[in-house]
């Protein structure tokens, strides 16, 4: 199942589009501005927002050019009472998948929602392998090796490995990695994610000699694959 996060400090705004959207299938989170998102796409995986602009605290261009810094990379869509040409384009520069103006139809947000999702799940096709310098990954035959030398891992942790090194320099919530990695659909057990890191640095460590491929932490966020020096 799919998660969907609603961000408007519009109550009647943000019941109408959860109604319609758990009515076609997605989870939906829910959040008034864009500070109480943020701690919404770091505790769960979110896969798709949509979010106004005008809102307390933390507003819409903000929130989203905040994510981006963070290296999250989540498709979103303005829905917003901001009509005039500039503020479109404006929201497209940003990245935006799609721009809506209020009033607006919820089937049709819904199906725009399908549509973009569809896209973006076509645009990341499944690759066989991977070749990261020194670091070799076959994910049909589930073989990793570094430096040419076989890496003994767990299935865990060659998923784990694999999706990391797949969103290469991104940084990968814990939700999301539970989610992806063990099919968790709530954070509910980080330290699964924290241990099989653990183990699969050390793995790393013992064959990457004086340059180790790094799984880094970022704190607070989640981990990123990064070699040393990039």
């Amino acid at each position: 199942m799919l998660s969907i996060l609603i961000v408007d400090d519009e109550q009647p705004i943000v019941d109408v589009c959860k109604l319609y959207l758990q009515n076609d299938g997605y989870r939906v989170y829910t959040a008034s501005n864009g500070e109480e998102a943020m701690h919404v796409v770091h505790n769960h995986a979110i896969d798709f927002i949509i979010i106004d602009v005008m809102m307390p605290k933390m507003n819409g261009y903000e929130f989203i050019e905040s994510l981006q810094n963070q290296g999250l990379d989540i498709p979103f869509l303005f829905l917003t009472a901001l009509n005039q040409e500039k503020d479109t384009l404006y929201g497209l520069t940003l990245g935006a998948d799609d721009y809506m103006t209020k009033p607006f139809s919820p089937r049709e947000l819904v199906f725009r929602i399908k549509n973009i999702i569809k896209r973006s799940q076509k645009s990341k096709p499944r690759v066989a392998f991977l070749n990261e310098g020194e670091l070799y990954l076959n994910r049909e035959e589930r073989v990793a090796k570094l430096y040419g030398e076989t890496l003994d891992l767990t299935n865990k942790e060659f998923d784990l490995l694999w999706f990391l090194a797949q969103e290469k320099h991104r940084v990968i919530p814990k939700s999301e990695l539970l989610k992806e990695v063990w099919g968790y659909e709530y954070y509910e057990d980080a330290n699964t994610v924290n241990v099989h890191i653990h183990h699969l640095r050390e793995k790393i460590a013992s064959k990457a000699g004086q340059e180790p491929i790094f799984i880094k932490t970022v704190w607070g966020l989640g981990y990123q694959f990064k070699r040393e020096g990039e």
